[in-house]
């Protein structure tokens, strides 16, 4: 654990007071952290974890190791305490809540496990084209969905010849470029595979709101909003910061836990449940959503906004949020992603 922290920390070459000063604790804290003198608290470890770029999963493995060897150190008793307990954490494991699997659902995500693996062996044949024509698309409906009314040409003519369009406001042209870029960004970060912070949550929001609404671009809603036409109210502006850190506190205990598109649908109906933003919370929720996808090397599932379509997914989110039902919509995003790789190693194949 303290070699672990220490080393993180100089990797990112920062001071052990500037670490101090982003944990808002004493630097005599981190001293002792680095000296195994003391061991941080659980929320401690995943503050640790998100400054330092470090596994959370790892870290705290290492923390609860040092805990129980603390707690039972060298008694001659302590493998057989291990044998016994083991079987009685195993059990409290599987029978701990989790959220259930449809059989559908299951079979969608088999066969996506089987195209994932199949698009492995097809990489060498990807090129910059193909992701351009794509992210082009994914561009075109995520800003469909929210009501740009851009077609797809137009949108192309906009990101890649840079010019305007007649009749068609500065806003939807901006949602087009800005959209671009955030796609650019998320591939960056998909590209590192560190873990996700709320630094870049707030750095694609900003992003996708630059120049549209730069008050707000990059930061959470100070304002009660509600959503047109459904039926779920977000949470009230002074709770909108802790909820943010519960959503990335479950973020931390679940990532290595659940399947990555399962996992992708989650943090995505989560983050526009909790409506952190004032605007662009579609578009950052799916931009996420597909980070998640792109670090475990899956393929970007494009939402379609034809009415028939955004009229399934605003129906599948407003069922999780009033109902706590969220098998449909966990099924819509994994249906994307099947039609996605599908349609991807065909591109490649041919």
């Amino acid at each position: 654990m303290k070699t672990l922290i220490k080393d993180a920390r100089v990797k990112k070459g920062l001071m052990i007071r500037e670490l101090a000063q982003l944990l808002g604790i004493d630097q005599a804290l981190i001293s002792k952290f680095e000296s195994g003198a003391r061991k941080p608290t659980l929320a401690q470890l995943r503050q640790l974890s998100s400054i330092l770029d470090v596994d959370f999963h790892t870290l705290k493995v290492q923390w609860l190791k040092e805990k129980v060897l603390y707690e039972i150190g060298d008694d001659a008793l302590a493998l057989e305490v291990f044998k016994v307990a083991e079987h009685e954490i195993k059990s409290k494991i599987d029978s701990k809540a989790s959220i259930p699997i449809q059989k559908s659902l299951s079979k969608t995500i088999e066969k996506i496990d089987a195209l994932h693996i199949s698009l492995q062996q097809l990489r060498a044949f990807d090129s910059y084209r193909i992701a351009q024509a794509l992210d082009l698309e994914y561009t075109f409906e995520s800003n469909r969905i929210e009501g740009n009314t851009l077609s797809l040409k137009e949108t192309d003519l906009v990101i890649n010849e840079g010019l305007t369009i007649s009749g068609k406001s500065m806003r939807e042209h901006l949602e087009a470029i800005n959209h671009k870029d955030a796609i650019l960004f998320v591939k960056e970060l998909a590209q590192a595979n560190t873990t996700i912070a709320p630094r870049d949550i707030l750095a694609i929001h900003q992003l996708v709101l630059r120049g549209i609404e730069d008050a707000y671009a990059g930061k959470y809603r100070n304002v009660q909003v509600m959503i047109k036409g459904s039926a779920h109210v977000p949470p009230a502006p002074y709770l909108v910061e802790k909820q943010m850190e519960d959503f990335f506190y479950w973020y931390q205990d679940n990532r290595n836990a659940m399947h990555p598109v399962l996992l992708a649908a989650e943090m995505h109906e989560r983050l526009v449940t909790i409506h952190p933003f004032i605007d662009g919370n579609g578009r950052t929720s799916r931009l996420l959503m597909n980070l998640i996808l792109l670090q475990s090397g899956y393929v970007i599932a494009n939402i379609k906004g034809d009415t028939k379509s955004r009229m399934a997914y605003y129906t599948a989110l407003e069922e999780a949020q009033t109902k706590g039902k969220k098998d449909t919509f966990l099924k819509l995003v994994a249906s994307y992603e099947l039609a996605a790789l599908e349609r991807y190693i065909k591109v490649l194949g041919s």
